[in-house]
This record gives C-alpha cells, structure tokens and sequence, in this order.
C-alpha cells in the first residue's frame, strides 16, 4: 500500500478527470512521501547543460594565483587548476564576476578571516529633502570586526547644508570631489570658517558644533570616525536640540518671547537646501571677544596642494598630526597605483586600516596569524579594512590608475614593508628560512617603496 501511495501522489498533479476540472493537489504532502523504497526508484532528472570556458589563470598552478578578470565572462565557474567544479546555478552573475577571488580563490587562500570588504553600494541610502543629497555609511552592523573606525560617503547638492551638528566621536574628512564651506566655534568661543575643495582634508573634535555647505559645484566627502560602532543616524542635530527642549526653557535661554520659537522647523533638517553662500567668505567670518581658532589649530588641511612622492609604480601622500596637529591620532595616506602594479606587502603595527577605494579595481589578501588567508576584490566606493599587525597588499585590477586612501588610528603614519625587512635582515638567515636565491635576495630594496610598479600583462 505503501509503493501505491506514493506513486499517486507522484502522479496527482499530472492527473486530470475528462469533462472536469484538474484535480488540485493538496497543500502538504502525505507521509508516505517520506524515508526509503525498496521498490521505488528515485526518477532521473536532466541536469542543465553548462556551458563555459576557462581562463588561462584558472588552468595555471594554484599557488601562481594570477588575477582572475571575470568581468566579461559570460559563466564564470568556481575553478582553479584541479580544485573546485562548475555551477549550474542558482546564482548571482554579477557578484560573481566583480568578486573573482571568492568565487574562484587562488590556492594561497587558506581558513577564514575577518570579512575586510563592506560595497557602499549596498548601504542603505539616506536621502535629504528637496533633492538636497544623500549619506550612507559603513560601521560595525555591515563589518562587524570593523571596531576602531566607521565610515560615511555624503552628498551636498549646490548651496545645501549638512545640518549644524555634533558628535560624541571625532570626525575626520577627505573631500572626494567639488567645494564646501565650513564652519565651527571650539569650547573657548573661537571661531573658524574655512573653504575646502576635492583632496582636502578637515576634522572636527567630539562635541565641536559645526556645519557644511556645498558652494556652487555641490560636493561629496569622506567622513571617518574613530568609533567603528558610529551611526550618522545618532548625530546631535541642531533642530532636534530645539525640538526637545521646552520652549519656555528656551525663551528664557536666549532672552526671547515665545513667539520667536514658533516657527522653528518641525522635524529634523539633516540634509537640506539653503541661501547659497556668499562668494566672499569674509562676509560670514565671524569674530567673537575669544578671537579666531589660531592656525597651529585649525580644524582644515589644504591636502589638495601638498604634492605628491612619486615612485614607481604610483605615487603617495601622508598627512599625520606631525602636518595636522588638531587630528592628534588620525594618520592617512592617499595612495596612487598604476596599472599593474600594487601597494607593496605591508602592515601596520599600532592600528587597523581603513581603506575607502576612490578609483579603479583592486583586490587584496588579508593574511592573519597563524595561517588564515582570504583574498577580497575592491571597486570604486568599497571599503576596506585590515587589522593591526594582519600583512596585506592592494594590486591594481583594472587599466586605469587605482586611488586610495588608508586611513589609522595613530599619532604618525607609519607601516612595516616586507621587502624592507628581509632586505634588512642577514641574507644567511632569509636563505635558510625561505630558500630565496642570492639573485633574489641582492634584489631586495632596504628603502620602503610604497607602490611597486608591475605589467598588466605579467
């Protein structure tokens, strides 16, 4: 009865009774459905035909670990040398082919270590009103080992206003593209007003009130904070501060009748449009009995006019509190790789990075003690992050100049380069530790290099 069973319910939804309506399945099945058939046979069922070619990376020595360039691939498969097999789906396509290294790792990969990839595109956005421009962040909900800095990308259309606010953390800023003014007053009454364009660098200590305007071209920014739980949502906005304080307490606050207050706005204002600012920024630079912030303090860095150190394969800019004194443990750098090559294998002893990917493609090997090893591929507006002591190189993917910026926790910018080390160290010791030729070893650098450069078609 058991076999009998089964086999109608098999054929139930194929059955129809002429000159009726089809016989309806029922919702859940029987539990004849269920275990083993000495009898029955479990029915063959064609697998999908999958059609697909191989890249001459994936056929190489796994170790080799060429970059995989799927982007044009029309089925990429999960393949390297005699590791991994095809997949017939269901599956993502597009992660597929801008995420190479995880969908077929190299062999050098090995365990697991922390997710160090966080897309902004898959932030969720907060717009401004009346089309004034938008924010979206990076903090410990995506990256959860992401604890010493959070990130926010941010838009200000022409003329509009990031809300006069503060926050509980400190606020470090590079301006990706056009202009803003900004604005602040620190805890003795001084003031600042300052017009920064794209490659300048501002920063606001916790608690210092202050506000941003885009001038006529709008603007876009960095902002990184050194909480890794930070959320943009959790700022102290000044319209909140006026809506949730009685107004008679107000009244009294600043000398003034009731009726002032009663058209402060409603709700919070955040990202907003406004007057535009006046071209000359004299006629806003206002001056208190305190005097103005004195320039050993002020809150911006005209980054965009530092030149550049050129070196082989790109080029590198550092600021530090050693250049930018207020930022007292925010150190970055703004890295330059040209096609081919890649940021030399290095890390950082006292902090994690944070790295923002302002152009081109790029990927990554995140290595961390004793032997776990994950490689990560980057596009413009991802987010990078690296823990202190965890060695990691960035390699240009694509055929145009990739541009970074890591940004650390500490008081100079400072790293250790692989190849320094081991040119630095007695050659009998890296010969009988790694079995490196002398050729090999009398073509290390003792010099830091940064950015090595390198062949795209190498």
């Amino acid at each position: 009865m058991k076999v009998k069973a089964r086999a109608l319910c098999v054929l139930l939804p194929f059955l129809t009774i002429s000159n009726a309506a089809p016989v309806n399945p029922p919702l859940k099945g029987s539990e004849a459905l269920t275990g083993y058939s000495s009898t029955e046979k479990v029915p063959s069922r064609a697998q999908p035909k999958i059609d697909y070619s191989l890249l001459p990376g994936q056929k190489e020595d796994l170790k080799i670990g060429s970059y995989l360039d799927f982007e044009n691939v029309a089925n990429p498969q999960p393949i390297r040398g005699s590791t991994g097999g095809d997949d017939p789906g269901p599956r993502n396509y597009y992660y597929d082919r801008i995420n190479s290294d995880k969908l077929a790792p190299p062999g050098t990969d090995h365990g697991s270590t922390i997710n160090a990839q966080w897309p902004m595109g898959l932030s969720h956005n907060r717009l401004g009103i009346e089309n004034a421009g938008w924010a979206r962040q990076e903090n410990t909900d995506v990256m959860p080992d992401a604890v010493e800095m959070a990130g926010v990308d941010m838009r200000l259309e022409p003329s509009a206003y990031r809300e006069l606010h503060w926050h509980v953390a400190a606020e470090w800023s590079l301006v990706l593209n056009g202009s803003c003014r900004i604005q602040a007053v620190d805890e003795n009454g001084e003031t600042f007003i300052d017009d920064v364009t794209a490659g300048d660098v501002w920063f606001f200590p916790p608690g210092i009130p202050h506000s941003i305007q885009a001038l006529d071209d709008g603007v876009e920014f960095l902002l990184v904070f050194d909480q890794g739980d930070f959320s943009e949502d959790n700022t102290f906005l000044a319209s909140e501060v006026f809506l949730h304080t009685p107004k008679s307490v107000l009244a009294k606050n600043f000398g003034a009748p009731l009726a002032a207050f009663e058209n402060i706005p409603d709700d919070e204002l955040y990202i907003f449009r406004g007057t535009p600012a006046p071209a000359d920024i004299e006629e806003q630079n206002v001056t208190t009995p305190s005097g103005v912030i004195p320039r050993t303090k002020s809150y911006s860095y005209h980054f965009s006019e530092q030149p550049a150190h050129e070196v082989a394969g790109g080029s590198v800019k550092i600021i530090d509190p050693q250049s930018f004194p207020i930022a007292s443990n925010f150190s970055a750098a703004v890295v330059t790789v040209h096609p081919g090559g890649m940021r030399e294998v290095h890390w950082h002893p006292t902090s994690d990075e944070w790295t923002f990917f302002i152009q081109g493609s790029a990927r990554a090997t995140l290595f961390s003690a004793p032997s776990s090893a994950n490689t990560f591929d980057y596009r413009a507006g991802d987010v990078g992050y690296f823990p202190k002591s965890n060695s990691h190189y960035i390699e240009n993917t694509g055929d145009e100049d990739l541009i970074f910026v890591e940004v650390l926790q500490a008081p100079e910018f400072t790293d250790m380069a692989l190849g320094q080390w081991l040119a630095s160290t007695p050659r009998q010791i890296i010969s009988d530790t790694l079995n490196l030729s002398n050729s090999t070893i009398d073509s290390l650098k003792k010099e830091k290099q940064y950015v090595v450069a390198g062949s795209t078609s190498d």
